[in-house]
């Protein structure tokens, strides 16, 4: 991954002061630690850290088109750029480099604003035109690449991360507690919101567009459920074989190592299986596992690996994550309540050491339904149908007589069976409650009306590494803000 910045002042007869922007920048060295650039053009500064994936030696940013005129920092990879590039050499544009930041430059040449629509890819990029003196800020469809942004100080700053955006003194630290509702309903905050008033996340699938002291913001792209034509059950597996095919050879592209992330279920198994059909090398692969049975999932990568012939490598680390907490924290910048931060960063500091670029499974679950929280969500509807003074009311009872498992972690029968309860009921006080919820609504409100007027930020994210880390999350939910 690499990191960009910037600020735009709406005044064009003020600049930019360099000495912010390598702040900003060095705030993001963990993102790109093989290249940094800066830029500056009177209102505008743009600043960049570079991890080196296509193109080594000719994709220094920021970049510039043939004549200077156009100048972008960009986060990701686009997949199709090849393609793109073959068609816009034949309309006449010329390449100085092999690296797929250029693409988007002759793109919106091409198209203007409009570039976007053709790129495939993750992204986030900047782009500033000269002779328009606008900037034009995108994200991709699903949002892999982060953006923030905040208009302040009669402009527009902008990173990759919030710790780099808050390097600029102008932003309002002010928190935003319409977020930390829904962060305690979703254990994140939601886009377009952040932890701070002043911050905002540019959308997914969104372009921003900057020009004359004025904001747009557009969205390109967005799923649409079309009934699907009726097809027989083998044309939709082949059509879906096809369609991820292209999508892991495409992933592939690099002129560094590649290997991926394998944890022995369905989807990362089907990708390195996939990975495995379009290489004409052994794929290497990574699998990480806990000193705690429960979590330990070794043994299936392991298997996945020999069926397919893997370069396979394994680890296992304990769950002790005091120490990482105040790190992960950091990268994040606001609360995020999903504890496969966990393994994910110890896979990812391990996998570092050998590859640069590691696919993996993750989305394959919400795309295609297969969390077990989505049949648990069905059948909490039904079981809602019941009269309280019923059949309901008299589950519920007897659930919440059981005793509590030991640990929150590991599988219990008795701990599935008092969260299904607890989903149920939030389910009935807010019907778009989700099964990750941690505070049920009225439990929620009482926390809110009684703490959040005294609370610091840094106690708030105290509080957000207790819920997503400590080994007992039960007498946390129950005692929550008494243990700040």
């Amino acid at each position: 991954m690499c990191g960009i910045a910037g600020k735009l002042f709406y005044d064009r007869g003020r600049p930019v002061d360099e000495e912010l922007l390598r702040r900003m920048c060095d705030a993001l060295e963990h993102r790109g630690p093989d290249d940094e650039g800066y830029f500056r053009d009177g209102p505008l500064g743009l600043c960049m850290r570079r991890l080196q994936v296509i193109d080594l030696p000719g994709g220094h940013q920021p970049m510039s088109n043939e004549d200077g005129t156009l100048w972008t920092v960009f986060n990701g990879e686009i997949y199709n750029y090849r393609q793109l590039r073959q068609d816009l050499e034949q309309r006449g544009h010329v390449f100085k480099t092999a690296s797929d930041t250029e693409t988007i430059l002759h793109l919106y040449e091409e198209k203007g604003w409009d570039c976007v629509e053709d790129l495939q890819g993750m992204f986030a990029f900047a782009l500033w035109d000269t002779r328009e003196q606008s900037l034009l800020l995108a994200r991709d469809r699903l949002g892999k690449k982060p953006l923030f942004y905040a208009e302040v100080d009669g402009g527009l700053v902008f990173s990759s991360e919030l710790g780099s955006l808050l390097r600029d003194k102008s932003v309002d630290r002010a928190l935003d507690y319409q977020a930390i509702d829904e962060y305690l309903e979703y254990l994140f905050v939601p886009h377009p919101r952040t932890i701070f008033q002043q911050v905002r996340k540019l959308p997914p699938g969104s372009r921003m567009l900057c020009r004359q002291g004025s904001v747009e913001i557009d969205r390109y792209w967005q799923v649409h459920y079309d009934a699907v034509a009726s097809i027989r059950r083998e044309e939709a597996i082949e059509q879906l074989d096809v369609l991820l095919r292209q999508a892991v050879e495409m992933r592939m592209l690099a002129d560094v190592p590649v290997g991926a992330f394998l944890s022995g279920g369905l989807d990362s198994s089907l990708v390195v299986a996939l990975m495995c059909a379009v290489s004409d090398q052994p794929v290497r692969t990574f699998a990480i596992g806990f000193e705690e049975s429960s979590f330990n999932e070794l043994t299936y990568a392991r298997e996945v690996a020999q069926a397919l012939g893997t370069e396979h490598e394994e680890y296992t680390v304990g769950y002790q994550v005091e120490d990482l907490i105040p790190k992960i924290l950091d990268h994040f910048g606001e609360p995020f309540a999903d504890s496969s931060a966990i393994p994910t960063y110890h896979l990812s500091r391990v996998t570092r050491e050998q590859v640069t670029v590691a696919l993996s499974g993750d989305g394959g679950d919400e795309v295609f339904g297969g969390y077990r929280r989505y049949q648990a969500r069905r059948w909490a509807e039904l079981f809602n149908l019941w009269p309280g003074w019923g059949g309901r009311g008299v589950c519920e009872w007897g659930v919440e007589q059981l005793k509590e498992p030991a640990t929150y972690y590991g599988k219990s029968w008795r701990k599935k069976a008092r969260r299904f309860v607890e989903f149920a009921r939030a389910v009935r006080e807010a019907p778009e409650t989700s099964w990750g919820f941690f505070f049920p609504t009225g439990k929620k409100t009482l926390c809110i009306r009684k703490n959040l007027p005294i609370l610091s930020i840094q106690k708030l994210l105290r509080l957000a590494c207790k819920i997503i880390f400590m080994p007992d999350l039960t007498p946390v939910r129950r005692r929550c803000f008494g243990l700040i």
